[in-house]
This record gives structure tokens, sequence and C-alpha cells, in this order.
């Protein structure tokens, strides 16, 4: 009679013990969904007001310095030396205002297409460092959000690997299978001791975007070899 008491007692309290586990799991997950819904909505709010901001600074100011330097061209100047000065800065101002709207939103991303607006961005980095860009599929246009939070993680890595690395070459292979979006972007910089950077704000950028998209994605990095960050989105086609 005392063993049954003993197995009962000892039964009801594993079961216990089983409830308060299952109910810390939930409570452990509901935190995490809670977190991720917290990133995603903060991206999603920092996003808008960078493309308020791009929008007013490229349509706006952009249209503005434009017009002016056209005037100033039908202008006569008596002094040739003033006036090149004059159209000079314009343009300065003209291609800083250009800079300064994409760096705070891809406000062509939308009209010139994903891949395009990277070429772009490709072009432009190429003084700085050559980047290979690998198509292992054709690409299909995706929601907007993810394709700005995607274009913004290819130019974090890029911009950090010419600002640290001290490489030569930048690789971006992408293939996209309907739904799931996979990327592999590599260097072969020096790499970097993942647990000394994690809390840079360039890997946390990189990361919070990620974590935005419930993206699972991993680095590899080895000490004077080279860093990867191999990406894998879950997305829906437009």
């Amino acid at each position: 009679m005392l063993t049954i008491i003993i197995a009962f007692i000892l039964l009801a309290y594993k079961t216990f013990v089983d409830r308060i586990i299952k109910e810390k799991d939930a409570q452990n997950l509901a935190e995490i969904q809670h977190q991720k819904d917290l990133a995603l909505e903060n991206v999603k709010a920092q996003e808008e007001e960078r493309k308020r901001i791009a929008v007013a600074v490229h349509d706006d100011l952009g249209n503005r310095l434009n017009i002016l330097s056209l005037w100033l061209q039908k202008v006569e100047i008596e002094d040739g030396n003033a006036a090149n000065i004059i159209n000079g800065q314009i343009k300065e101002l003209v291609d800083s205002t250009r800079k300064i709207s994409h760096s705070l939103y891809p406000v062509n991303l939308e009209k010139l297409g994903f891949i395009l607006y990277l070429e772009e961005l490709i072009v432009n980095l190429s003084k700085s460092i050559e980047i290979n860009l690998f198509q292992t599929k054709n690409y299909q246009k995706k929601d907007i959000f993810v394709e700005v939070q995607f274009y913004r993680i290819i130019q974090e890595f890029t911009t950090n690997v010419i600002k640290h690395s001290e490489a030569s070459e930048v690789t971006i292979i992408i293939r996209d299978s309907g739904n799931v979006l996979f990327a592999v972007i590599s260097d072969n910089g020096r790499g970097f001791d993942y647990e000394k950077v994690k809390k840079g704000m360039g890997i946390k950028n990189i990361e919070s975007r990620l974590q935005s998209m419930n993206a699972a994605f991993k680095w590899k990095s080895i000490l004077g070899k080279g860093s990867r960050l191999i990406i894998k989105i879950p997305v829906e086609n437009e």
C-alpha cells in the first residue's frame, strides 16, 4: 500500500513538474515571438520615416537644385570662371543630395527592380572593392519590405568589409526558390571573432533586419581567411 502511495506521489510530482516546464516553455516562446514582433515593428517604423525623408530630399531638394542649375546655364554671367564654379558647386550639391537620399532609403528600388538596383550599388562601390554577383535562378520580385531589408543587409555587409576587413573582393550568391530566398555573402578579408564583434552596430543592424523578416542565418568567419553570411528568408512573391 505504501509503495502505491509513493508511486502516486511521484507521478503527481512529475506531472506537476512537466506542467510547470511546459508553461515556462510556452512563456519563453511567447516572449521570443513578442520580441520578434517588436523588432519587426521597429524596423518598419524606421523604414517609413527614412522613406519619408529620402523622398523629400530626392524629389524636392534634388529637383530644385536641378532647376537652379538649368536656370544658371541660361543666365549670362560675365565672369566665366564664376559660372563654372557655381555650376560645379551645384553639381556637387545634387550628387550629395542623391547620396543622402539613397543612404536613407533606396528610393528607386521599386522603379528599377531589386537586381538592377543592386547592380547599381555594385558599380558605385567598384572603386573601393570588387563585388561579384551570381544568381543561380531567375529572381522574382518580392514584397518591397523584404527587398529593402535584403538590400540593406548586402549594403551593410559590404560597407563593413570595406571599412574593417582589408578584403579585395566580395561575393554575393542569390538563389530564389519561389517562397524561400537563399543568399550567401562572403569576403576574402581578415575575418573576425564573432563573439567579440556581435554587439557592434554593423552586426546588430544586419541581424535586426534578418530577424524582422523571420530569416534563418549563420555567420562563418575564419581569422585570416574572410567571413561569410548564410541567409534563408521565407518570402512570398508579389
